[in-house]
């Protein structure tokens, strides 16, 4: 059987699904590496909401998820941009994700970290920022879970300076229980956050947050880097303080950054490996015994879909990701919290099946097969 998939100048192409997935099995965690893998969050698709009305979370679905991620040696990274914090998934939200997978990790034994911010504000002064973060982190803390920190669009607006950040970070750090992972998410992920750490310019901002980072090196124990540069993310991981780990967040150039160099590496906290999940940890197993041209050959491949679902505006990556878990049969339907399904053209998400499909990404191809069909049939694509 073939599939008809339109291409981005209007055109149908024709697609021979392939007929056998790589099936990589479960296993126990890597070891040479830390890798966590961003999750995201599955709709409840009989929920009668509004795309502005709180979200409405498949419970069951979405923890099984989870289990999915750990079964294969994964961590999670729980309530983050690829859970749409701030795109349809409310504070309210998170905060009971947060407790429900920081209990089911407990449950299974699984590595969770989950994101601490300021999204229950839009705005306010820096004092209504640092107790929005210490609400949150208070919740994440709470739930036995380890925190990231995440950038803040309310701190970015309110800031007058590289000082206001150094002050509340330094709060922050220093309040907290456990050693957390900092989060520098970049302009091209949330345009709101430009001039992020008091400077546009981003060698003058890396200066900044390395500071943060020296001032504090007892309570960090990573940071997570988001700018898409790995030229850039390879200067800072050199910079940091002994100790302090660098875990990518560049969905372009992932490879290469965990393999690492002569001088060292990034450990992952990662989108893309929502969808790569078992491969993924297939590799990472395979570095950890010391064969890096078998890790890249497993890796490599990935990248151009990598590329694809996080093509400008990136944002809107999460809509590829759910794609490919409900074609991967991790969720029944295609519906998305806010409705952001509809965020990606049909050649988009044509094309983003057509290279998953070709690294073998779904476990049973016929499946994937047949609900690419229906979706192309409700855009009026005939078979």
């Amino acid at each position: 059987m073939t599939l008809r998939l339109p291409s981005a100048d209007g055109t149908l192409r024709t697609y021979e699904p392939r007929p056998d997935p790589l099936a990589p099995a479960t296993g126990a965690p890597p070891t040479s590496r830390t890798v966590l893998a961003a999750a995201h969050v599955v709709a409840d698709p009989f929920a009668d909401v509004s795309p502005d009305a709180p979200a409405a979370v498949d419970w069951d679905a979405t923890l099984a998820f989870r289990r999915h991620l750990w079964s294969h040696g994964l961590g999670v990274a729980e309530a983050m941009d690829t859970a749409q914090r701030g795109m349809g998934l409310d504070w309210a939200g998170a905060a009971e994700l947060i407790r429900r997978s920081a209990a089911e990790a407990r449950a299974v034994g699984g590595r969770i970290v989950c994101g601490a911010g300021t999204d229950q504000i839009t705005g306010g002064t820096l004092p209504e920022i640092r107790a929005a973060y210490d609400e949150q982190l208070a919740v994440t803390e709470a739930a036995g879970a380890r925190a990231v920190l995440m950038a803040s669009r309310a701190l970015a607006a309110a800031a007058r300076g590289p000082e206001d950040y150094l002050e509340l970070y330094g709060h922050l750090l220093r309040q907290c229980a456990e050693p957390v992972i900092l989060h520098w998410l970049g302009p091209v992920f949330d345009p709101a956050l430009t001039g992020y750490w008091g400077h546009a310019d981003l060698d003058a901002a890396t200066e900044v947050f390395l500071e943060v980072v020296a001032a504090h090196p007892d309570k960090v124990d990573g940071v997570k880097i988001s700018l898409l540069d790995a030229r850039r993310e390879i200067g800072l991981r050199r910079a940091l303080p002994r100790g302090v780990r660098c875990y990518t967040g560049d969905d372009f150039h992932y490879p290469e950054l965990i393999a690492g160099d002569e001088v060292g590496f990034s450990h992952a906290l990662l989108g893309v490996f929502d969808p790569l999940g078992p491969l993924a940890a297939r590799a990472v197993r395979t570095l950890d015994r010391g064969d890096t041209a078998g890790f890249r050959e497993l890796l490599d491949p990935t990248v151009e879909l990598s590329r694809h679902l996080f093509q400008a505006p990136t944002r809107f990556y999460k809509t590829g990701v759910v794609l490919l878990a409900w074609l991967a049969g991790h969720q029944s339907h295609f519906t998305m919290v806010g409705g952001l399904q509809s965020a990606r053209s049909l050649p988009h998400l044509a094309r983003a099946y057509e290279l998953a499909d070709g690294l073998g990404l779904f476990p049973d191809p016929k499946t994937a097969e047949e609900r690419m069909r229906n979706l192309l049939a409700l855009y009026g694509v005939a078979s």
